[in-house]
Parts: structure tokens; sequence; C-alpha cells
């Protein structure tokens, strides 16, 4: 293969991924004009956003599944035709019941972005230039929440929510055109697994009883957690705590949002120059002094914006830094069945930060030491699971012990 195929096929790729994530942010500046124009109440608006991630959430390892038995484009093709259909469906939507179930739908589509995306990497790469290309894939995915309602608030405050779903629709269109006629196939035909639930079961069983692959999916679903905690956490301290107003607190998330992004490509700039171990145990020390300033900040100074902002900066350059390292390290440990794997791995990393969510909504945002100690938590079973998952000796842990699913 070339390098300059396979430079091609990395920008293809960072085009599709970030539309599992885009259709989740983009329109969110849209809630209040939807609750007028929809008729509903702001819970019922709300659950428009639960109703995508339901829909990623049951989607993931089907997708896989038929992504491992039909190809990969074909499936991405359909997948991205799915979000462009109901994207328009947002867009004309009347009523918010129609709404919830054209979001479902639409959720269905973008995990086909996600999962298909992993997958052709995997299918390309191996060893550490996986975990380049993951955490090059993870940089582009961070954006969407980035620079996505940046892009929704404009076209809310000039047109309205529905014009955020139509450009959403002509966008994924023009990459869809793109992945028609540029993207290859990447698994060939005798790589293909028929869809048998019973060796679906024992591929699934056989990964969760692999020490590393377990190890190193769970280390990505705590720090994904720590990533989606804070962004649903740091408005009340900032504007309710702090006193910001939500324009200026839309300054600080666009700065920590560059600082999560940081950690995305200081994974992938350092993936092929560092062994796994002192990368991962480093990214791990930066969230770890985070999470220190966090808990400490809070325990001496209250709701402190520098102390709270630099906690915020450490804690997503380490996490960010982990998430697509272990992602691509969890995928490497095995040869094939990389759609139904990484179904899998995103499967958990979704139950994990819904469950995380929900412990954060039960907590009291007067301060920020409750957030600290969850984060703690959270780091003592990284810290755990990075002792047991990555290799001790420096040595890579891909083809050498890569295993045949």
């Amino acid at each position: 293969m070339s390098e300059r195929p396979s430079r091609g096929l990395v920008a293809l790729l960072l085009a599709v991924v970030p539309f599992a994530q885009i259709p989740l942010d983009a329109y969110t500046p849209g809630l209040p004009q939807m609750v007028r124009d929809l008729g509903a109440d702001n819970a019922a608006v709300q659950n428009t956003v639960t109703a995508y991630m339901l829909g990623m959430s049951v989607a993931l390892v089907p997708i896989g599944l038929l992504a491992d038995a039909l190809g990969r484009k074909r499936v991405l093709i359909a997948g991205m035709a799915l979000l462009i259909v109901m994207s328009v469906g947002c867009a004309m939507a009347t009523g918010i019941e129609v709404m919830l179930a054209l979001r479902f739908l639409q959720g269905i589509g973008g995990a086909a972005c996600q999962v298909i995306s992993y997958s052709i990497a995997a299918d390309r790469f191996r060893d550490r230039e996986l975990t380049a290309v993951s955490g090059l894939l993870g940089a582009a995915w961070g954006m969407a929440p980035l620079l996505a309602p940046a892009a929704g608030g404009f076209l809310v405050q000039f047109a309205s929510w529905r014009m955020v779903f139509l450009v959403l629709a002509g966008a994924a269109a023009v990459v869809l055109v793109a992945v028609v006629f540029l993207l290859p196939e990447t698994l060939a035909a005798d790589r293909r697994q028929r869809i048998d639930l019973g060796r679906t079961a024992r591929v699934a069983r056989h990964a969760l009883g692999d020490r590393r692959f377990l190890g190193f999916t769970l280390i990505f679903a705590a720090m994904a957690s720590t990533q989606m905690v804070l962004g649903v956490v740091a408005p009340f301290l900032y504007q309710e705590q702090i006193g910001l107003s939500p324009s200026a607190y839309g300054l600080v998330a666009l700065f920590l949002g560059a600082m999560n992004l940081l950690g995305e490509l200081g994974c992938t700039a350092l993936a092929t120059r560092v062994a796994p171990r002192p990368l991962a145990f480093g990214a791990f020390v930066v969230f770890a002094a985070g999470t220190a300033v966090l808990l400490g900040g809070g325990l001496l100074l209250g709701s402190n914006f520098w102390a709270l902002t630099l906690a915020g900066a450490l804690i997503l350059i380490g996490s960010a830094t982990l998430c697509p390292m272990m992602y691509g390290m969890a995928l490497g440990r095995f040869d094939g069945n990389f759609g139904l794997l990484g179904g899998l791995t995103s499967t958990i990393c979704y139950l994990a930060v819904s469950a995380t969510m929900a412990v954060a909504a039960a907590l009291p945002e007067s301060t920020p030491v409750p957030l600290g100690w969850l984060y703690a938590g959270l780091g003592i079973f990284t810290l755990l699971l990075l002792l047991v998952a990555v290799p001790r000796d420096g040595s890579d842990t891909f083809q050498q012990e890569a295993k045949q699913t």
C-alpha cells in the first residue's frame, strides 16, 4: 500500500467520523425555539438528545456485524444515507413525537459513521500507526462539540433550528458523494464473516475474556466519561457559582475544547515515537494532576475560576490522550472482526458514560469538590487497569500478541 492512498483514506475518514457527533451538538442552541415551534415542554425537547444517543447505543454492535459481513463501504453508505434523510425529516418535523422517532433513527446513521470509520482504520493500519490514526479520528470527532454548537448558534440566530438540520444534511451529502467515489473497500471478501449469532457470542465472549482488551476498553470508557461529565457539570459551576454569563462561559468552553483537541493530537504525535506504557502513564499523570487541582482547589478555594479552569484543562488533555490510544490498542489486540469489536467497545463506553452521568446528576453542584471525588474514583479505577493492561516491558501489545477471532 502506498503512502499517498493511506493519507487519502485517512483524510476521508476524518471527514466521515465527525458526523457521529455533529448531530448531537449542532442544534442545541435552538432548543428553546424548538419548545415553541413543536409545542412541547423543555424536558421533551431535551429528550431529543437522549433519543439520538439511544439510537447510537442500540445500533453500534449490529452495524459492526453488518460491516464485517457485507463490507465497510456499502454499510457506511447506507448509514450516511439514513442520517441525511432523517436530518431532512427533523427539519420538517411539526410534532415532538415525530421528532423523537426521527432522532432515534438519525442516531443509527451516526453510529455507522463512528464504528465503521474506526473499523476501516483497523483494516488498513496496525501497531502504533493504528493508535496514531485513532488519535486523528478522535481529534476530528472531538472537534464537533467544540465547533458545531457555535455554527449551530449562528444558524439559529439568523435563520432557525430547522436550518441547522438542513445544513447538516447538505454537508453529510457532500461527504457521502466522496465516500461513494473515493473510499475503497478495505475488507476483502475472503475476510468477511457471515452473521452467525452463535459465532458472534463466541467472539464477544473471547474478546471480553481477553484481559488487555477489556482493560483498554474500560479505560477508554472511564476517560470518555470524565470528558462528558465535565461538559455537563461545568456550565453550572461557571455560571451559577462563579457568576459568568453564558457568553463568557462559551469562551471558557472554547478553551477547554481546545485542550481536549490538544490531547487527541498529542496522542497522534506521540503514538509512533513513545512506547505504550510511558505514553499511557504520562497521560494519566496529567489527568491525575488535574483531578488534584480540582479537588484541592474546591476544598481550599471553593468555586474558583482559575483553579477550575486549570483543572479542566489538565483533565481533558490527559483523558483525550488516553481515549484514542486505548480504543486503538483494544482493536489492535485482534486480527479481524473489527466491526463487531469496535461496536462492542463503543457500546461499553456509552453504557459507562450513561451510568457516570447519572451519578454526576445526583451530586451537589455548589462546589467542585463532589466532581473532584468522582474523578478521583475514576482515576484510581483507571490506574489499576493501566497497571494490569499495559505491558511492563515497554513493548507493543499488537502483532506479537494479536489473536484471530
